[in-house]
Order: structure tokens, then sequence, then C-alpha cells
């Protein structure tokens, strides 16, 4: 479904001074955010002052969005003045015009018809709250707010209101440093969304108490007016379409990259739909791919897992059994330990009598608490977890902790217990509230990318099998849009079986040595491996005709074919005649909670 955005700020007409040369052209952060999100895929409404009139220079508004708002004359159109030099800008001279009068009693009287509202800073914070105030009174989904340079500087405070009171919240660097000056109760801001951007060296994501990073691509760069509003219609655009905040930052850190190598916005208004920065140190092997889905579309063992059984998870219908996966899947991570700076070992140890690997290990250790200390599973319980409990958690039969990286889980544990205490959620609110949506996996994502322990990963590994246990328990506990598609769930054991089948090829010659001979990788290498990996996976269910699910466990199984530690026994393996084999391959070896 296309999203709808609805922003809320004037389109200017500027004159910008690039290398001494002056140039007039169509400006104003509404119009620039309403851009990114055009070119992003978004339908958007434009709620700003409108010349009876209409200049020249913004005859092709009306022609790419919806227009509404007061009449006015040429005159009260706002106008700057913009010097670019030295990759400083400055303002010459700034007039607001009409939209420092906009009145938020003439918009439309429901938006609830918005997936997002955006509102640009209109020249004051008392302007914008109000605007604030009248979008929730009229039943606005979400709401994005963005800051200026002199708001931040004259009034911190009431930025860090607005910043408090919206979903979303944009500034660039010098702004955050301003107002973190003034900002001492960090603990409101643990389920808060804000993105930071940073000119030439990218843009810092904060998802509540979690920071990512996203570099900028390198750009001949000629001027970076209304870069930052770019950057947010376009990354707004892509959290309404159902992506993670950092995949829709990345999409928007690429479109504001390449809008900064033209004047004004000339190049939002070409279609730039082939922009592409990524590296091509790894890509998809097409023709492998589609032997592949064509194995998974007849092999009768290739089915979706139901995420039951007698040893390790709860049975059908027992009262914790929603908790205990929400609690439980989101430590489904670094089930294995290193050597040498190299892998050494999966875990595979014996609990309850059962000698289980990995995930199915978890699972079991968790299974212990279900009768004997159900309370265990509750947000507060979680928040407040010591390292003491969780190791007495995994110990073995023989008495010793066996995992890996503990202190991860401990801290995974109490993000997700405070980010659930400080919403007010519980997983079975978050049930209820997702059944209620017409797209219940997009409203699942949403929430739960708010949440700590889940947030983290841009690519949802976790996320995503929440969702699919959810959905595939007997109880049906989620039941997805028939539109709707799982995302991959992109675990090691994905990676690995994706690279030995050659599903992926590595076309930088060292890190095909590091993945040889299982060396500890970078952050970057490890992306590198895993998105493409991630984009070649989300292909086959289309091309095969089975479910994400079952896609999954056909890889998830691989952990049988294709071992980490013993030499494949290819004869025996239902991918034998399509395999690469390439048995030299294995994942990228990173320690992280994503997976």
């Amino acid at each position: 479904m296309t999203p709808s955005i609805l922003i809320i700020g004037s389109p200017s007409i500027d004159l910008i001074d690039v290398n001494n040369i002056s140039q007039q052209v169509a400006g104003g952060a509404g119009l620039y955010t309403a851009l990114g999100a055009i070119q992003s895929g978004a339908e958007v409404t434009l709620f700003a002052p409108k010349p009876i009139e209409i200049p020249l220079k913004l005859a092709f508004v009306e022609k790419k969005m919806k227009w509404i708002g007061p009449s006015i004359s040429q005159e009260q159109l706002p106008h700057f003045h913009i010097i670019q030099s030295d990759s400083n800008t400055i303002y010459k001279e700034a007039y607001f015009g009409s939209e420092a009068d906009l009145d938020p009693i003439i918009l439309p009287d429901d938006l609830s018809e918005f997936d997002i509202v955006h509102i640009v800073p209109l020249g004051s914070t008392k302007q914008q709250m109000k605007f604030v105030i009248a979008c929730r009174e009229r039943g606005a989904k979400r709401i994005s707010a963005g800051t200026a340079k002199p708001m931040a500087e004259n009034e911190p405070y009431e930025v860090i209101k607005i910043k408090s009171a919206v979903d979303f919240f944009f500034m660039n660097n010098y702004e955050s440093d301003l107002i973190n000056k003034y900002e001492k109760d960090n603990k409101i801001l643990n389920a808060k969304i804000t993105f930071i951007t940073a000119g030439k060296n990218g843009v810092i994501i904060n998802q509540g108490t979690h920071v990512a990073t996203i570099n900028s691509p390198r750009v001949h760069q000629v001027d970076p007016t209304g870069a930052g509003d770019t950057f947010c219609g376009a990354t707004l655009t892509k959290i309404a379409s159902g992506h993670h905040p950092v995949m829709a930052a990345r999409h928007g850190v690429f479109l504001a990259s390449n809008m900064v190598t033209g004047i004004g916005p000339e190049k939002l208004l070409i279609d730039i739909s082939t922009i592409n920065f990524d590296t091509k140190r790894v890509s998809i092997n097409h023709k492998r791919l589609k032997k592949i889905a064509d194995l998974i579309s007849k092999t009768p063992e290739v089915f979706s897992f139901p995420f039951i059984d007698d040893i390790t998870l709860p049975p059908k219908n027992h009262p914790i059994t929603l908790d205990y996966f929400f609690v439980t899947t989101l430590q489904q991570f670094s089930f294995w330990s290193h050597k040498n700076e190299r892998y050494f070992k999966p875990l595979i140890e014996t609990v309850s009598g059962e000698q289980l690997k990995g995930a199915f290990y978890l699972f079991k250790a968790y299974l212990k608490k279900i009768d004997i200390d159900p309370d265990f599973f509750s947000p507060q319980r979680q928040a407040n977890v010591t390292i003491e409990e969780m190791e007495n958690l995994f110990k073995s039969d023989n008495g010793f902790n066996v995992m890996p990286a503990l202190q991860l889980h401990v801290d995974m544990a109490q993000a997700y217990g405070k980010t659930m205490l400080e919403l007010g959620w519980t997983p079975k609110s978050i049930i209820d509230d997702v059944k209620q949506s017409e797209l219940p996996l997009k409203r699942f994502f949403e929430l739960i990318d708010r949440i700590g322990g889940y947030r983290e990963d841009p690519l949802r590994k976790k996320s995503a099998l929440l969702a699919l246990i959810l959905e595939q328990r007997p109880e049906k506990f989620i039941r997805f849009a028939d539109i709707e598609m799982l995302p991959p769930v992109v675990d090691y054991h994905c990676m690995r079986a994706s690279l030995r089948l050659g599903l992926v090829d590595i076309q930088d010659k060292i890190l095909k040595q590091k993945l040889h001979s299982r060396q500890l990788v970078s952050v970057q290498d490890e992306w590198d491996v895993r998105y493409e990996i991630y984009k070649a996976v989300n292909m086959l269910p289309n091309l095969s005709g089975q479910s994400m699910g079952a896609v999954d466990w056909f890889f998830f199984m691989s952990r049988k074919r294709c071992p980490e530690m013993t030499d494949p026994v290819c004869s025996s393996c239902v991918a034998d005649m399509v395999c690469a084999k390439r048995k030299d391959f294995f994942q990228p070896v990173i320690r992280t909670s994503h997976y």
C-alpha cells in the first residue's frame, strides 16, 4: 500500500549562492521534505499557505502533491537568501512570511487517514507545539517534527518538549549538541526514535538508548540546502511503508547524498530510482537463486515448523506461552565461542538430561521457569534481572554456565523489560493492538521496533522470528493479511548455507579469505555478506511458491545438512544437485546480539 504523508510547512522562493553564482530556486523545509517523500514512494499532502497565483518556480508543486492551506499573495511566501561557501551555509536573509501565521484550526478535522504527519519548525517552537497538540487531537497516528538552529539556540527547553511529544524527531548534530546540554532526564527517551544528521559524516539514529550510525557515500557536493529535510521525507516514507528505522534512514541518506549534487531541489525533480551506492564486494547469483527456488518448491520436507514439541517448547495453550516467546526469542543469538581470533565451537550441552544445541538449549533453559517461576517472564523481572540469575538459568547439567556471551543476554533482557515498562506494554497488549490492524504484520513491526532486544537489528532477524513463531504456533496468536509477507530470518545458519550453496558470490578476495579461515570479521564485512543474503532469500518465497516460514525452515535445517564442525555429506543432502559445494565457506564470525 502507498504510504500517505501530511507535511505541515511552506514552500519558499530562495536565492542560492554557490561558487559566487546566484540562482533562484524553489525551496523551503516543507517542500524539500515533501519531495524526499514523493521520490521514496509516498502520496503527499502539503499543508501550507498557497498563493492565489502560483509563481513559475513553484508551478510543479501541484502536479506532484496535494497542496491545501490558506490563500495568500505571492509577496507573503517565505523567501531566503542562502550562501553556500566552503561547506558552510549562511542565511543572509530569512523571511518566513505567512508560514509563521499558519493556524492549526484550519487543518483537516480527521488526520487518521495519514500514516505520518510531519511538522517543520514553522519559525517558532510555540507555533510548532500548537500543531503537535492539534494533530494529536485530530487523530494523527504518528507525528514527526524537526527543529532549526535559532530554536535550539534560543529555546532549548521548548525544543525538548516538542521532541518528547512526537514519535520521530529530526535535527542536525549542531542542534543536538545544543539541546543535549539541557536534557537531563534521558529516561523519557528510552523508547523514542530520533535522527541526527551530520552532513558528509552520515546520520546517527537513536532508538531510545540504542545508537546506530550510517555513513554517507562520498559524492561531489554542490548545494546541501535542504539535505536534512530531504532525508527526513525519505526516511519517514520508508518507515510508513513498514521498514525498520535504520533501513529507512539508510535510504534517506542515499537520497539526500544524491540531492546535494545539484542546486536546490533539481535532483528531486527527476527520476533517480536507479540510484545505488552499495558496494559490490558481495553479489547475488541469480542463476543459482532460481535453482534453489525450484528445489524448495519441490521438496516435501520443506514445511513451516509449528514451534511446539515435547521437550523444549511450551505445550499448546499454556498461559505463559506468549510471554515465554517474547522473552526467549530476543535471546536467540551468539551460541558459539572463539579462540585466537577465530571461530572455535558451537554451544552443544546437556540440560535436563537432553543434549541440545544453541537455540533449543536456550528454549529448554527458559522452559524450566514457566511453571515454577512464571513471573520471571514479566517486564518488571526482566528489567531487573541480574547476571547471577542469568548464569543460573543457563547452567548445564554439569553445573557450569555455558552461554558464551552472558553479559549480552543480561543487557538484552534489561533493555526489553525497561522499554516495555516505560511504554506500558505487555505481550498481550501488543497482540491485542496488532489484531485490530488491517495489516497485522506491519503493525507488529511498528511496535516491536521500539522494544529493547528487538529494535537493534535493522534486518529484524529476531523480530521476524517472533512474528513467524506467533503465526505458526497452534494458537495462531497472529494472522497476517493476505498481502503481507515475512522478511527473511537471516541467522548464521542461513548465511553459512547461502555461501556454500552459492546463493551469493564473494568478489572481495580478502573477505573471502576471512570467511574461509573463520576469522573474526568487522561490522562492515558482516553487513556486506548478511544484507546481500537477506535480499537474495527475500526473493525465494515468490520464486518458489513457498511461505517464508518454509524457506526459513529449509535454511535452519542446514545446520544438520551442512554443519559447522564436520564435513557435510553432500550425497545425502536434498540440495546436492543445485549446490555450488563451496564447503570451505563459513558464516561471518562476529559477536552480535542480532542473531
